[in-house]
């Protein structure tokens, strides 16, 4: 099958690993920003293959995972709104806000469906004129321009009962607020492919410009992620900082143009709320003005009261790769994928239900 069995080839990837290990005599720190990659990398074994100088960082790259805990709170709070139906991805069912969850409340009572896309959330819209109904607006430049597109689709066709309580995010500023961060050392990043679809290659010239740190943007299958890997050795062995692109087939160095007019006509940048690194300025996207009726955090009173963490718990440090799962002490033992105490257990993409699921 063509751009699947090749990048599976074993012969290939033993010939990758011998020149990485060859090339490898210093420790270093690379962290993968996507939680796909994180997912990758476990379920193909790379870590085990690898030599233990390769340190793997596993970044801010779920959604689901790097929502705020106020942002949590606020979703829950939709859902016990009368006349309300709440759309969202299913992720978000089991993570934990700080007295319930979207689960709970739908078991409770609460109209919550869990769609695949947000064109879902139009239909469900137009088939309950008399309800109010609210898509959850996570993700990254992946999945923002998708929500861009049922905006754009709503205001058309003049939806009066279509909102939207966004809460997405923007990968590169969160990547520098790392590189600022004194807790963490990065020797390269590996940066992610779907993302990248949209922003393109470009987009990361600001970290090794002005951090000195290697950006390859890579696939997702283990000859991709191996290669990319080579890559970041090679840059570090001559000493440059650049931009490089390895999952070439896919992702070109200006981004998707289409994509980015979708963007740029519905939202505008903001300061956004990051579990674990805080508020980032310029991190976020809100509705532009104009479309004000669909936002849902100005069209509906969303009271909440003090938004809290689970103190125990370590997504914050997990997500700045500060700490690894297994050094949290709920890690597998009070905190399963069937009893989270934080999205990063929850979530397909989380760091924690990666190890739960692959690690020894």
């Amino acid at each position: 099958m063509k751009y699947i069995d090749e990048f599976n080839n074993p012969v290939l990837a033993k010939n990758i690993l011998r020149k990485i290990r060859k090339n490898s005599s210093r420790r270093m720190n690379i962290m993968e920003v996507c939680g796909t990659h994180t997912m990758a990398i476990f379920r193909h074994g790379l870590r085990e293959m690898l030599p233990e100088s390769i340190n793997f960082l596993s970044g801010p790259g779920c959604p689901v995972c790097v929502t705020s805990q106020k942002d949590i709170d606020r979703m829950i709070a939709l859902a016990g709104m009368k006349d309300v139906i709440v759309a969202t991805f299913g992720d978000m069912l089991k993570v934990p806000g700080t007295l319930t969850s979207l689960e709970k409340e739908r078991a409770g009572g609460a109209d919550i469906r869990v769609v695949y896309g947000p064109a879902e959330s139009l239909a469900i819209a137009r088939e309950n004129p008399g309800k109010k109904v609210v898509f959850i607006g996570i993700g990254f430049e992946t999945t923002s321009p998708l929500i861009a597109a049922c905006v754009l689709d709503a205001f058309k066709s003049k939806m009066k009962n279509y909102f939207v309580l966004t809460s997405h995010k923007l990968v590169v500023p969160a990547m520098q607020a790392l590189m600022e961060s004194e807790d963490v050392k990065i020797d390269g990043f590996l940066c992610p492919g779907h993302v990248s679809i949209t922003i393109g290659a470009d987009a990361y010239k600001p970290i090794p410009e002005k951090y000195g740190v290697p950006c390859v943007v890579s696939g997702f299958e283990p000859l991709d992620i191996l290669q990319s890997i080579y890559m970041i050795i090679n840059q570090i062995r001559s000493s440059e900082s650049k931009v490089e692109t390895q999952y070439k087939r896919v992702v070109c160095d200006k981004g998707n143009k289409v994509s980015q007019e979708l963007l740029s006509r519905v939202f505008e940048e903001a300061g956004a709320e990051w579990r674990g690194l805080g508020n980032i300025p310029g991190s976020g996207l809100k509705l532009k003005k104009k479309y004000d009726s669909f936002n849902a955090e100005k069209q509906f009173n969303l009271k909440i009261g003090e938004s809290r963490e689970n103190p125990a718990c370590s997504c914050g440090e997990i997500l700045k790769g500060i700490k690894k799962p297994s050094d949290c002490r709920l890690f597998g033992k009070a905190c399963t994928p069937e009893n989270p105490y934080g999205p990063c257990m929850v979530s397909t993409e989380g760091t924690c239900a990666a190890y739960y699921k692959y690690g020894k």
